[in-house]
């Protein structure tokens, strides 16, 4: 018997890293996510803040525009996309991340996956861990 995806929203963070670099967690994570052993949960604002920061760092990702579009579809076609109806802002330092933290309160993921967590400490209210790509690597292990 296989155990169902583990449910996540992704921050952006983590998505840039794993496409920088191919030896690291974040990385590895995309990796999972590509076998569907971990499910993302999306929004079309989410969506267009990772186009906007793949896009403007394309030369630093060695990607031109038609592999950002790539990465992106193929991201959608693994992804649940979830509306965003409520919106609990301000809530966190950063006001892109109130975006993030809104769709894993909507999409009632049990983890954000960032670099970042100390911004994201508020997210506990919601019942919300924020975890590293390590961890969550780690958690898959134990499954």
């Amino acid at each position: 018997m296989t155990n169902p995806p583990l449910r996540i929203v992704l921050d952006t963070n983590v998505l840039y890293a794993g496409l920088y670099s191919a030896s690291g967690k974040a990385y590895q994570l995309l990796r999972a996510i590509e076998a569907g052993r971990v499910r993302v949960a999306l929004s079309a604002p989410l969506l267009f803040e990772y186009e906007d920061v793949l896009k403007r760092n394309q030369a630093t990702l060695s990607l031109n525009d038609v592999e950002v579009d790539a990465v992106l579809d193929n991201l959608c076609a693994l992804a649940e996309f979830q509306a965003v109806y409520f919106l609990w802002r301000p809530c966190l330092p950063d006001a892109s991340d109130d975006m993030v933290l809104e769709l894993a309160v909507a999409a009632r993921v049990p983890c954000i996956v960032s670099f970042n967590a100390k911004d994201f400490r508020p997210a506990s209210r919601f019942g919300i861990e924020v975890i590293t790509p390590k961890t969550l690597l780690e958690q898959l292990e134990k499954m």
